[in-house]
């Protein structure tokens, strides 16, 4: 059986759109040092503040 990880010992960032902390997820393991935003809604909100 694998190990979970507990809440407490995963990564966690600072959205610069929201600055709200965002911890690691799943589906960004292999991206984590990729990633700047929270969620879509951020990044499309930056993105729109640039225009």
């Amino acid at each position: 059986m694998p190990k979970r990880r507990e809440k407490l010992h995963l990564p966690s960032k600072i959205c610069p759109v929201c600055k709200r902390p965002f911890l690691w997820r799943k589906k960004w393991e292999k991206s984590w040092q990729n990633v700047k935003y929270c969620s879509e809604r951020c990044r499309n909100a930056r993105n729109a503040r640039n225009r």
